[in-house]
């Protein structure tokens, strides 16, 4: 069964281009996932989500299993069709907001028992029922239940947890159900440790997936360790594989991480940012609840597609906020996912036409010059 498989097209320096092909379509990479946790990408329809250019969204093992449970979702026909997303979906196997909930979960070498953040009901987690449920979820991209540390940690702690993740990796991929253009993805564990990192990757490609992820950045050690950390880790990672930095992040940070080999993301920050009316632009941040938008005509992004700028002003989305519309919100996501996917697709140009380090240059030099004035 080989439908599901990453084909290079082009490459510009470590930065790589290519397709994606799955059970539920192509996608280009390099590629940013909107985060769908609950079966939804907060505040957008999937018709919107479809309209700024996403091909693959990404769904929640331990938020799903939660609420409406896994089961149900199965009855109803599975996660594309239960959240009218019939392209790619890529579930994470939980164990980040397992491990998120502290005094409320419970580790040891067979998995996780913790209770529920909505009711305090006990539930637990292994290898195996994660894998399970994102079967059950019909996931096109499962990924291996992990452990991931809070950083900073002591190396004989990084050191303890990657290698229970790894044992974990294998339990995982043990009970995957292959399917003709499925996949699971091994996780690549170690904190910011380049021999831990190292370790990892070796312990993972002898197991044998279909893609391959790196977990646990992202998590307060800063970009430059994040990207010193990358570049020890992804030349060790197989060439011919999908590579998923989980987590991340910024626009400078996804730039930084294909520039280092990363073909997939997917971050929170777009979505979250405008539910606190916090834009992402071609010449950086803005905050809509700032007074200096409140008489300002102009669209928030020239340019931009999205209905936020084609339609709107800045003075209007000013409003939306500052009266605790809805709408503000739902406009401001569909801005910057937009905003990101029109990111990613301006780097894929970027390196199909091996120009790479000269649009790097230029998309730095628009988010540092800040907001044009009137």
């Amino acid at each position: 069964m080989n439908g599901f498989r990453w084909q290079p097209e082009a490459t510009d320096g470590a930065a790589r281009a290519g397709h994606l092909h799955t059970a539920h379509g192509v996608v280009a990479t390099p590629t940013f996932m909107p985060v769908g946790t609950a079966g939804t990408v907060k505040a957008m329809t999937m018709d919107s989500v479809r309209s700024t250019g996403a091909g693959i969204v990404l769904g929640n093992t331990y938020h799903l299993m939660l609420r409406p449970g896994a089961e149900r979702v199965q009855a109803l026909g599975g996660l594309h069709r239960f959240m009218d997303w019939p392209g790619p979906i890529l579930t994470d196997s939980g164990g980040f907001q397992v491990m998120s909930l502290g005094a409320l979960r419970k580790l040891d070498s067979d998995g996780v028992t913790f209770q529920s953040h909505i009711d305090g009901s006990r539930h637990r987690l292994t290898p195996e029922r994660s894998t399970e449920i994102q079967h059950m979820l019909d996931a096109t991209i499962t990924m291996c239940f992990d452990e991931c540390p809070a950083l900073p940690a002591e190396t004989d702690a990084i050191a303890a947890s990657m290698r229970l993740s790894m044992r974990w990796a294998a339990r995982s991929r043990e009970a995957f159900v292959a399917r003709d253009g499925y996949a699971q993805y091994g996780i690549v564990q170690g904190g910011t440790e380049p021999q831990l990192r190292a370790e990892s990757v070796r312990a993972l490609t002898d197991i044998g997936f279909e893609g391959y992820a790196i977990g646990g950045l992202a998590v307060g050690e800063g970009q430059a360790l994040m990207f010193q950390t990358l570049d020890g880790t992804v030349p060790l990672m197989p060439a011919d594989k999908p590579r998923y930095l989980m987590g991340v992040g910024t626009p400078d940070d996804l730039l930084g991480s294909v520039m280092r080999g990363i073909d997939m993301f997917d971050c929170v920050m777009p979505t979250r940012s405008g539910r606190t009316a916090r834009a992402y632009t071609g010449f950086g941040t803005l905050n809509l609840r700032n007074a200096r938008h409140a008489l300002d005509p102009r669209p928030l992004e020239a340019g931009c597609p999205c209905p936020a700028c084609t339609r709107h002003s800045r003075a209007y989305l000013h409003h939306l906020f500052r009266a605790d519309e809805i709408l503000g919100p739902m406009l401001l996501t569909w801005h910057n996912l937009t905003y990101y996917q029109r990111v990613m697709q301006g780097i894929r140009t970027a390196i199909l036409e091996t120009r790479l380090g000269a649009h790097a240059i230029e998309l730095r030099a628009g988010w540092a010059a800040g907001d044009p004035p009137p």
